[in-house]
Parts: C-alpha cells; structure tokens; sequence
C-alpha cells in the first residue's frame, strides 16, 4: 500500500491558523470565570487573568480532610469594592442587611452577610482563591473556591464558584 503525501493537508492547516487572529487564541483565557451582580452600581464579567491581577494574599487552613493547605487569590472584599458593594463607612443602617449569594454551575449556592467580608467587621479573609499550595486549583475544587477560614464544616467553601449576586434583605 503506497503512503499518501500528507504535505499538502498540513501546508493547509499551517496557512489555516496562520490567518486566524492572535485575539481568537487569547478569547479562551479571556473567557468569563466570575460574575458579579445584583445590587451593585458596577456588574462585573471576570476572567482568570482578571482576577489574577487583584491584590492577592495567601492563607494557611485545615482542608476538609484534615490537611494543612495553603490557598492563594483574592479576598473577595476587593471584588466587591470593584463592583461598588456598600463596605467600610456605607456598611450601616439599610445596608446591614445587604447578602451576597455564591453559587456554582452545580447549582450549588451558599449565603453570606456582606458584614462577613468587610475588614471593620472580622479579621477572618474570605478568599476567591485559585492556587492551592503553589498550583492552580484542579477540576474538582476550581478553578475558583470560596475559602472561609474558621468554619467548623467547610460546607460554604464553595467549589467552583462562578456567580456573586449581591442582593438586599427585606
């Protein structure tokens, strides 16, 4: 059996990719990881590289099973000072019983005071984190996870978190 040329089909694919923009590639790591909205004056759509850019902190936590882990990202305070959430000195009256639900694709959702992220009203960091000891988060715990220090359970460390809807109490 004589082997088929396969220069031209390849010589084909080359010049394929060579005439798709660069900004087509860079679309993928651009693609929205976390929305923010509901009660703020700022929705926003976040990629991972956004997200990276935050101010970030790294905490030291037991995980679920017991083990010493180091989680990395971005403490969720800063997020929602971008997308205009009431905090600081707007955190009183009215705004006392403002509540930001995190949810995930598994429909998963988990609800916070937004007293629970303002540095005036706990030293605990919630943190939106996206490396755990040193790596990205794998498929099972992110890319993005809630990371509540100080929970008795973790059941609000929220896996895979892709939505903060801010809301106001009645």
């Amino acid at each position: 059996m004589a082997r088929e040329n396969s220069w031209p089909l390849q010589i084909s694919l080359l010049v394929l990719l060579l005439c798709i923009p660069a900004n087509v590639f860079a679309q993928a790591s651009q693609a929205v990881a976390l929305r923010v909205s509901g009660e703020v004056p700022n929705h926003l759509e976040l990629s991972l590289s956004d997200i990276a850019a935050f101010q970030r902190q790294t905490i030291s936590v037991t995980d679920e099973k017991g083990n010493p882990a180091k989680y990395e990202g971005v403490p969720v305070e800063e997020i929602l000072k971008k997308a205009g959430a009431p905090l600081g000195k707007e955190l009183k009256g009215p705004n006392m019983a403002v509540g930001l639900i995190a949810g995930a694709p598994d429909g998963y959702r988990v609800l916070f005071s937004l007293t629970e992220f303002d540095a005036a009203f706990s030293d605990r960091v919630i943190l939106l984190a996206d490396r755990r000891d040193g790596k990205p988060l794998d498929n099972r715990e992110g890319p993005l996870r809630f990371i509540v220090p100080g929970d008795k359970r973790h059941a609000r460390w929220v896996r895979g978190v892709t939505t903060l809807e801010v809301f106001k109490g009645r």
